[in-house]
């Protein structure tokens, strides 16, 4: 068998194609996400603490120097504001794949949980017999 032909079997797998349809759905899941922290959370959540813009927050360690146009020196700074908005996409993402994984499960335990009208009477049956012994 080819090389050709074996990547072929491997890349027309469908756990490899679900995979792939799961990344880009999951990139622009994130563009979501980002948008909705960036311009509908983090606004209000920064008119509640004060008009506090988290994306600005930063400790700078050395102001930027642009007094030599020939030598410019840029600025070192910890943002640790871009972080904040980091860690609460994270917590939307994972919020958000919790109330979706949940939801899933709630349709796989309807489906289990349907037992057969034979293997309850087989059970009766058998609970039965044995409270009989």
């Amino acid at each position: 068998m080819s090389v050709l032909q074996e990547f072929k079997e491997f890349a027309m797998r469908g756990n490899v194609v679900d995979m792939a349809v799961g990344v880009v759905i999951g990139g622009a899941f994130g563009k979501i996400v980002t948008s909705l922290v960036n311009d509908v959370i983090m606004p209000p959540l920064g008119w509640i603490t004060g008009g506090i813009d988290f994306s600005a927050m930063k400790v700078v360690i050395r102001q930027a120097d642009n007094s030599n146009p020939a030598h410019k020196i840029p600025e070192i700074a910890i943002a640790y504001g871009s972080f904040i908005n980091s860690i609460i996409a994270f917590l939307i993402v994972a919020f958000a794949i919790f109330m979706l994984v949940k939801f899933i499960n709630r349709f796989y335990t309807k489906a289990a949980a349907a037992t057969p009208p034979e293997v309850v009477l087989l059970t009766e049956i058998r609970d039965l017999l044995k409270s009989k012994q």
